[in-house]
């Protein structure tokens, strides 16, 4: 199949490259010039595991390549994916000002038949106005189809979740276009649903705003957890075991951040607000969402007291292991809060610092050249991101880094049986006797 994706961020890069990797010809349309240039060459602006060789290896074939063209992209393709920004407005509702955009570009290029898939993360009806916006533009008057195909992709391993996935949703209100869809997914091997446009759009906004509920649900439980002396990771091993429930995303922690959760719970409740059907189970996850940050900082006043000149290490900036998004990361609104109150901050994350110096998240904080050389003279350790390379770090030499040694684990990763043996004073989310 011949397909063509406009935006080549980060769902439109993984998108496209693994189309490529499964045998389509792709073309990624991008009207950033010198991304399109350092793709071309190779140059990946975002980190994701696995992504840097499935696209030298398709671009090497000539499976992939990139543009600044529209025309380009809707003239070499079967199937145009609209994979642009959608970011969040003042209210929380959804600016469309780039998916009204693309619609114009694609109706006034287009010359024969399309399929135009969304695959923005979008509000439902989305697809009734991309239709409508290209038919108004559209001065040759041909026929098109528009689909809505919304991605599930997870930072960190977006092309596992890609090439592997549990399932692929297709709203299509047309044989046509379905059939040319199927086309494409064919190669994945994976469950097709068909639903209607409308149910396609909104099943991403579901899935996301269930998923953020699931942690902020996990997150009261650890306040509960903490205030009767019970354990929140047996808790959750407990109801997790129950098939119905599932143990994944009850991992009590600092709460859920990054481009996609609160973007897309705060856009949930504004479509429903719209639509005079207030989702206010809702408005309590992103309150129980911004409460949990503020009870870890709580907890670190408590113990330090006074915050002011008081030297921490902060270990993690992303929003996640195993990404560079430092976008909306809990971990980065955690430091602001400690430099606001005068603590001296030195940050460590393997992959984050780079992009938060660049967007000057973290002004005032050191950022140090390993994960022991923040924890020099430190008179607190706080875990911020789940890296694995933290598992793995000498405790012992942490020890005898730090001025005092006390930590604060925001992702409950150590075991506070061990990091008690070890030394140190442990202070985890919802953890039972270690206080």
């Amino acid at each position: 199949m011949e397909i063509a994706i406009i935006g080549s961020g980060y769902v439109g890069l993984v998108t496209g490259a693994c189309f490529a990797d499964v045998g389509h010809s792709v073309v990624c349309v991008d009207n950033d010039q010198k991304k399109v240039d350092g793709l071309q060459s190779g140059h990946i602006p975002i980190y994701e595991p696995g992504l840097e060789e499935v696209v030298y290896r398709n671009v090497s074939a000539h499976r992939l390549r990139f543009t600044n063209s529209t025309a380009d992209g809707v003239d070499h393709s079967q199937i145009v994916f609209i994979a642009v920004p959608t970011p969040p407005q003042p209210d929380g509702s959804v600016d469309l000002t780039y998916i009204e955009k693309v619609a114009r570009e694609i109706a006034e290029v287009l010359k024969e038949y399309r399929v135009i898939v969304d695959k923005s993360t979008v509000p439902v009806k989305t697809g009734e106005k991309v239709a409508e916006t290209i038919r108004r533009y559209n001065k040759a008057r041909v026929e098109f189809d528009v689909v809505s195909n919304p991605e599930f992709l997870r930072e960190g391993c977006a092309v596992a979740d890609l090439m592997n996935p549990d399932r692929i949703v297709i709203g299509s209100n047309s044989d046509r276009a379905l059939a040319l869809m199927k086309k494409v997914y064919e190669p994945f091997m994976a469950p097709i649903m068909v639903t209607d446009i409308n149910s396609a759009e909104l099943i991403k906004h579901a899935a996301n705003s269930f998923l953020a509920l699931k942690i902020s649900y996990i997150n009261a439980i650890s306040a509960i957890c903490e205030a009767s002396d019970a354990d929140v990771e047996r808790v959750a091993d407990g109801i997790g075991a129950d098939k119905r429930i599932g143990r994944s995303f009850l991992n009590a922690g600092l709460g859920y951040g990054g481009s996609c959760f609160p973007k897309d719970v705060a856009a949930f409740i504004a479509i429903s607000e719209q639509l005079r059907v207030p989702f206010t189970l809702l408005q309590e996850v992103e309150r129980i969402n911004g409460a949990q940050l503020e009870r870890f900082l709580k907890k670190i006043r408590d113990t330090l007291w006074v915050l002011k000149d008081k030297r921490i290490a902060v270990w993690g900036l992303t929003f996640k292991p195993d990404t560079d998004d430092v976008r909306n990361s809990v971990a980065i609104s955690l430091i602001n809060n400690l430099l606001q109150e005068g603590a001296v901050v030195q940050v460590y994350d393997p992959k984050g610092m780079e992009k938060s110096a660049e967007l000057k998240m973290c002004v005032g904080a050191t950022l140090a050249k390993s994960a022991i050389a923040a924890t020099e003279n430190a008179e607190a350790l706080v875990l911020a991101t789940e890296w694995d390379e933290f598992k793995n770090v000498d405790f012992v030499q942490v020890r005898k880094s730090m001025h005092t040694p006390i930590i604060f684990d925001g992702r409950n990763l150590f075991d506070p049986s061990t990091m008690t043996e070890l030394g140190f004073r442990y202070f985890g989310i919802g953890r039972s006797g270690v206080r």
